[in-house]
C-alpha cells in the first residue's frame, strides 16, 4: 500500500532509484517531456549530469561508459525526435553487449493513442534494438521496473534497455517504497563442463583461444591470462576486443577482425580445438561467416558465452558452456593445467607471425599513417584509452597499436560512424588520469564534432586524430572493388578542422607531413584541453596493405576475365 508519509513525485522516485543502483553519471539532451526527472536531478549533486549537443552522441557516451565500467550507462532523451536520434546508441550497445539504460520522456497518459505531439509507441520502436523495452504508467511501479531495467541490462549477455516515462506520471506523487540495489546475475560453469574442457584440451595438438564479448573485468582478464600461461595457449582476440589480453604478452598472437593477419586466419582454420571465450563469433570475427562451417564447425569448438540463447544459435559447439567471463576465467584458472608441450612450438611461431605482422610498413603520401602509428607506439603510455570510429583509417590502429590494459578500447563492433567522438569523451570522463586518443575520419568527425563544446564545458581532454582524406573512404573502396572507376557520393568538402576546433576554444592544428606529427602530438598533449590534430592524408592510401588504384585495377581485370 502507498505510504502517505513518504510522498514523492515519479521524478523523485526515479532519481532515488538511480542513486540506490549506484549511478554516478547521467548523459542527456534536456527535454520538456521529462522536466520532473531533471528537477529531481537538481537535488542529486552526487550524480554528474552531462548535457550533450545531440541525442545520438549522448547515447553513444552512455554506451561507452557502460563498456568501460561494466555498469549501465544512463541516458535521458526526450520523446519523438530525441528518441529517434538515440537509437544508434542502443544498436551499438546491443551488438557490442554493453549495459545501457535509455530513459525517454513520453506524452502524458491522457493524450496517448491520439498521435499527440511527438508521440510514439516506444515499446514497439525499441523492440529490435533492446533486450527489453517498457513504459511506466504508474509512479508506484518505478522502483520495481527500474530495478528490472538494471537487472536485464547487466545479467547474462549485457545490453540496452529502453524505458518510456509519461510526463504526467513523473509529476504524480505517491508513497511507494524503494527497491534494493540490483545484483547482476551470471551463469557459472559446472564441474562436468570444466572436466570435459580439460579432457579436450589435453587431447589437442593445435589449440587456440579466442577472447571477446562482454562481462569482462580486470580480474577476469588477469585470471584468463594466468590460465593461458599455465597451459601455454596461443591467444587471439575478436574484432575490436584486443584489450581482453595484453598484446605485449608472449601468448598473444593477434586480432581476428577486418584486415587481420592471414597467417592467423590459417591457424584458426587448422586448429583442432578452438576455445572461444566470450565472443559471439559474429560476421567480422568469422570473416564473413567463412571461418567456421555453419551449423557444425569443422574445428572442434568450445564456446563459452554468458547468454544461453547465443550458444548453438549459429554454431553448434562440441562443448557449449553458459557462463559469465569472470566465473569462467576463475574456473579455468582453478583447473589443473595440461601439458602444453605438443603446441609449444606453434605458440612461438604464431607469436613471431604476429610480431612480423605488426612491424609497421610504409604506405604512401606526405603524411603516412604508418609514420603516425610509429610515433604513437613510442610516445603513448601503455594504459592509453583508445576510441575508434568506423572507417578504413581504423585499420592502422587495429594492426599497429598494441593494447595492454583492460579496459582501454572503445570501438563500435557494429561499425557505427559518429561513435568515436562521444566515446572518447566518456573515456576521458571515466579515466581523467589516463591519456585518451580518438581515431576518427573526416566523415565521422563531422557527425559528432559539435561535442567539442561538451568537452570544453566539462573539462574533458581527449586528443582527436582526424584523418582527412576528403572522402567516405570505406564506401569508396567498396565502389572501386565492385564498380571500378564509377565513384559517386563519396567525395567530401571539408572545413579547416583545426580552425573548427579553435572556434570552440579547443586546441587545433593541421599536420600535412610525417616529420611534423611528433611535435604536433607533443603540443596537443601539453595543451591541457581537448585537442584536434587534422591529419591530411593521401586518398590513395586506403588500407595498410593496398591502394585505391590497385583495387580498381584488380576489379577491372576481374571484370574483363
Amino acid at each position: 500500500m502507498p505510504n502517505s508519509s513518504n510522498m514523492r513525485t515519479g521524478g523523485q522516485i526515479l532519481v532515488d532509484q538511480l542513486k540506490i543502483h549506484g549511478v554516478d553519471t547521467v548523459f542527456c539532451v534536456p527535454g520538456e517531456s521529462y522536466l520532473a526527472a531533471l528537477d529531481a536531478l537538481h537535488d542529486a549533486p552526487e550524480i554528474r549530469l552531462l548535457t550533450c549537443r545531440h541525442e545520438a552522441n549522448a547515447a553513444n557516451m552512455a554506451e561507452a561508459y557502460g563498456k568501460l565500467t561494466g555498469r549501465p550507462g544512463i541516458c535521458f532523451v526526450t520523446r519523438g525526435p530525441g528518441a529517434c536520434h538515440a537509437v544508434v546508441g542502443l544498436h551499438t550497445a546491443f551488438q557490442d553487449s554493453s549495459p545501457l539504460i535509455l530513459f525517454v520522456g513520453q506524452v502524458g497518459r491522457e493524450m496517448m493513442e491520439r498521435e499527440a505531439f511527438q508521440e510514439m509507441d516506444f515499446r514497439r520502436f525499441f523492440g529490435q534494438v533492446s533486450k527489453w523495452s517498457a513504459e511506466i504508467m504508474d509512479p508506484g511501479r518505478i522502483p520495481e521496473l527500474v530495478n528490472q531495467a538494471f537487472q536485464v541490462a547487466t545479467s547474462g549477455r549485457p545490453g540496452p534497455v529502453a524505458i518510456s516515462l509519461p510526463e504526467d506520471m513523473l509529476r504524480e506523487p505517491t508513497g511507494v517504497g524503494d527497491a534494493r540495489a540490483y545484483r547482476a546475475v551470471q551463469a557459472h560453469p559446472g564441474p562436468d563442463d570444466m572436466a570435459q574442457l580439460r579432457g579436450m584440451l589435453a587431447a589437442a595438438k593445435r589449440p587456440i583461444m579466442m577472447l571477446g564479448g562482454g562481462t569482462w573485468t580486470p580480474k577476469a582478464v588477469a585470471d584468463i591470462t594466468a590460465f593461458a600461461e599455465a597451459n601455454g595457449l596461443p591467444v587471439c582476440c575478436a574484432f575490436r576486443n584486443q584489450d581482453r589480453f595484453d598484446n605485449y604478452h608472449d601468448n598473444y598472437v593477434g586480432e581476428v577482425g577486418i584486415g587481420c593477419n592471414p597467417k592467423l586466419i590459417e591457424r584458426l582454420r587448422e586448429t583442432d580445438l578452438l576455445l572461444a571465450v566470450g565472443p559471439r563469433i559474429g560476421e567480422q570475427t568469422s570473416q564473413g561467416y567463412s571461418l567456421l562451417n555453419i551449423p557444425v564447425p569443422e574445428q572442434p569448438l568450445v564456446h563459452i558465452h554468458p547468454d544461453a540463447e547465443e550458444l548453438g544459435r549459429v554454431y553448434q559447439a562440441e562443448l557449449p558452456i553458459n557462463a559469465g567471463m569472470a566465473a569462467f576465467a576463475a574456473a579455468a584458472l582453478a583447473m589443473e593445467p595440461v601439458d602444453g608441450a605438443a603446441w609449444a612450438g606453434d605458440l612461438v611461431a604464431a607469436r613471431q607471425e604476429y610480431l612480423g605482422y605488426i612491424e609497421i610498413q610504409p604506405t604512401l603520401g606526405d603524411l603516412d599513417l604508418a609514420d603516425v602509428l610509429t610515433v604513437l607506439r613510442e610516445r603513448l603510455p601503455r594504459d592509453t584509452l583508445v576510441a575508434n570510429d568506423a572507417g578504413n583509417f581504423s585499420g592502422w590502429a587495429h594492426r599497429y597499436l598494441p593494447f595492454s590494459v583492460y579496459p582501454s578500447q572503445v570501438g563500435p563492433t557494429n561499425g557505427a560512424m559518429g561513435y568515436g567522438v562521444p566515446a572518447a569523451l566518456a573515456a576521458a570522463l571515466v579515466y581523467p588520469e589516463r591519456t585518451t586518443i580518438c581515431f576518427v575520419g573526416d566523415g565521422g568527425f563531422l557527425m559528432a564534432g559539435n561535442e567539442l563544446a561538451t568537452a570544453l564545458q566539462y573539462d574533458l581532454k581527449p586528443i582527436y586524430l582526424v584523418i582527412n582524406n576528403g572522402m567516405f573512404g570505406t564506401i569508396r573502396m567498396h565502389q572501386e572493388r565492385e564498380y571500378p572507376g564509377r565513384e559517386v557520393a563519396t567525395e567530401l568538402r571539408n572545413p579547416d578542422f583545426a580552425a573548427y576546433a579553435q572556434s570552440f576554444g579547443a586546441y587545433g592544428e593541421i599536420v600535412e607531413r610525417s616529420e611534423n606529427f611528433a611535435a604536433a602530438l607533443e603540443r596537443a598533449l601539453a595543451a591541457d584541453k581537448v585537442a584536434v590534430l587534422e591529419l591530411r592524408t593521401d586518398p590513395e592510401a586506403i588500407t595498410t596493405r593496398t591502394t585505391l588504384t590497385a583495387i580498381r585495377e584488380a576489379a577491372v581485370a576481374r571484370l574483363k576475365s
